[in-house]
């Protein structure tokens, strides 16, 4: 297998290094109303990694020194959270842009009809996870009933205004429910907008395209069936030069559930922390000796997810001259 690092290093070795900090993604745990066939956090019900309020006070106070940078809350589904709304709240207080990303599933579950048009009354963007415009597709990906409930959820958000070029930021996320790239991001995003509208009647602002990263259930997949090696190939076979320069590692940091740092959600679920000196974890209380000093970012094979075909971040296609 060809070292990612390395091919990195042999267009710019500046390219592996951290530059500014502009998004802090935050994982509230890994709890979800889902356990999706894909999911590279192995999120489920049941999970157990649950952010505390003592931790998201640490991370709000590093967002007050910071301003300017936007904050990015995931999960698991980030909604189920015991202490989601207060940090939410507290967060847009200090933030001029805070993003959520929801399985839009959980916003029509019982008890939580609320969260949509708190949403709004927040100003928070919301980016919904939809791997494809098709039942099928999707309840094979994610479970039987989860299409319909996912509809629902749009419909609902689009009454209060989400998805309108004069309302509040509605993002989809597509992600490929098989064992390949996903298709150019502007065609695919007319290609949801027009079914979406034409079968259901609803409407949203843009589509992220994500590639599937080797790592998680995806990996156990891969693994099971036999594809894990060709899988690599395609994604080394297929990269692309010149999205590397706009790696969402460059500019996001992530953290996860115990406060921990790493340069993406994928790293933090493969255990790829940002260390120190000494070896040692950084956390998000002692993050501003690193932001000053800069970073080599931690890569492995699975970066080549993102530098395949289109490119692939946590917002869309890296490329822009092949979304």
């Amino acid at each position: 297998m060809i070292d990612f690092a390395g091919t990195v290093k042999k267009i710019d070795p500046d390219l592996l290094c951290f530059d500014k900090l502009k998004t802090l993604q935050v994982n509230l745990g890994n709890r979800c109303n889902l356990c999706c066939k894909h999911c590279h956090v192995q999120a489920s019900p049941s999970g157990k990694k649950i952010m505390t309020r003592d931790v998201m006070q640490e991370i709000i106070c590093f967002l007050k020194g910071h301003q300017g940078v936007t904050a990015d809350i995931t999960g698991g589904c980030p909604e189920l959270n015991p202490d989601f709304r207060f940090f939410i709240e507290s967060v847009c207080h200090v933030c001029e842009k805070v993003m959520v990303r929801t399985n839009l599933s959980i916003l029509v579950d019982e008890g939580m009809e609320w969260v949509s048009r708190w949403y709004r009354d927040h100003n928070v963007v919301v980016i919904g996870s939809l791997p494809c415009y098709t039942k099928d597709n999707v309840d094979t990906q994610r479970g039987k009933g989860v299409f319909d409930k996912s509809i629902l959820a749009i419909k609902m958000l689009n009454e209060i205004g989400y998805g309108k070029d004069d309302g509040p930021e509605l993002n989809l996320v597509y992600n490929p429910g098989g064992y390949y790239l996903p298709a150019p991001q502007k065609q695919l995003e007319a290609n949801y907008k027009t079914r979406l509208f034409e079968d259901h009647g609803i409407i949203f602002n843009n589509l992220f395209t994500i590639t599937n990263a080797p790592i998680g259930r995806f990996r156990l997949m891969l693994e099971k069936d036999g594809k894990l090696d060709n899988y690599m190939r395609l994604l080394v076979d297929n990269f692309n030069d010149k999205a590397v320069s706009n790696l969402m590692c460059r500019t996001l940091l992530s953290i996860d559930y115990k406060g921990f740092v790493y340069n993406c959600d994928f790293n933090q679920a493969m255990g790829l922390g940002v260390m120190d000196e000494n070896g040692q974890n950084i956390r998000i209380d002692n993050i501003d000796r690193v932001l000053r000093e800069g970073m080599v970012i931690v890569a492995g094979d699975h970066c080549f997810s993102c530098t395949a075909g289109s490119g692939s971040s946590c917002c869309g296609a890296l490329d822009t001259d092949e979304t």
